[in-house]
């Protein structure tokens, strides 16, 4: 298991330590990343290390899903979790970093970490000057945790852990620790709201499931069974979908069966008086994710067949 050490904006930090109940955060960088981001893998720990005269582990989260999106999309996703009070402030923050000067219709692709279950700690708990990190690390550090210079901060994060109530602890709890002070393993996580929805868009390769649409603006992350029935965020139990289809599916006018053919009601012709280009699309099949494991439930699916399709 390895853990990245981060060179981390103040203000980003600052911000986000004051919020109450932050699940999941964006990590963002003024630009991608550049070619495919090995640096984590999911659910491995990236620490966020202070810049300047701080120099010090302050924090972290669990690594869940890297990707590129335009800053709109980003605070539509993710809002006050960018580390920004306000879409302008995050904009402002973004082109200073890029020495531009931003206009009010930038929309810069930016490089999105996004990491779930952050923590926070107060500033007598921060791990001061981690080891064989030089102040000249621009992106940051990767440690083999069981080396020795990976271990000694694992062992500072965990002792800290171990310390700290869970209000200041952020989503762990002690009894969540993953492994041991020389055996640190990995565990699935829970994802937030906004993660979710990213990650369905890119399991999806941006692309509405069932009509195929490519404008991203009007792709949504769709829940098959409603969140409040299951309490969990899952790619599983997830379809991205154009806004329209989406209120549909929602409103149970469309279905897609566990077969993955797309379902239409035919009362859509009654209560709307028309329908017909939804009509068309029934008995298609749907686009799905490449990954298997990221492929909708076909319980899911059969769950919205029998208790939401107006069939």
């Amino acid at each position: 298991m390895r853990a990245f050490v981060a060179p981390t904006d103040s203000a980003w930090f600052d911000f986000l330590s004051l919020q109450p109940g932050i699940d999941e955060v964006n990590f963002w960088m003024p630009k991608p990343w550049g070619g495919r981001f090995g640096v984590l893998k999911r659910g491995e720990p990236l620490l966020f290390k202070l810049k300047g005269h701080r120099n010090a582990i302050a924090g972290g989260g669990f690594f869940e899903h890297y990707t590129e999106l335009p800053i709109s999309l980003a605070w539509q996703a993710f809002g006050i979790k960018n580390g920004a009070p306000s879409l302008e402030t995050m904009r402002e923050s973004i082109a200073r970093l890029r020495r531009e000067r931003p206009g009010p219709w930038s929309d810069y692709t930016i490089g999105c970490i996004l990491l779930v279950e952050p923590f926070f700690w107060p500033e007598e708990l921060w791990i001061p000057n981690p080891p064989g990190f030089q102040r000249n690390i621009v992106r940051g550090r990767t440690y083999d945790l069981t080396s020795v210079d990976g271990q000694w901060i694992w062992d500072a994060v965990l002792e800290r852990f171990r310390s700290t109530p869970a209000a200041t602890a952020g989503a762990w709890s002690p009894a969540a620790i993953p492994g041991g002070f020389s055996d640190p393993t990995l565990h699935r996580r829970r994802i937030g709201q906004g993660t979710f929805r990213v990650v369905v868009t890119d399991a999806y390769g941006r692309r509405c499931a069932v009509t195929g649409e490519k404008a991203l603006p009007a792709l949504e992350a769709a829940h098959i069974r409603p969140f409040s029935a299951v309490q969990t965020h899952s790619v599983q139990n997830g379809l991205l979908l154009r806004s329209d289809v989406h209120r549909l599916f929602d409103a149970g006018y469309l279905t897609v069966t566990p077969e993955l053919k797309v379902e239409a009601s035919s009362r859509m012709r009654d209560d709307f008086n028309d329908g017909d280009n939804y009509m068309r699309l029934h008995g298609s099949g749907i686009l799905v994710p490449i990954q298997e494991d990221l492929r909708p439930d076909p319980d899911a699916l059969r769950w919205h067949n029998e208790n939401r399709f107006r069939g």
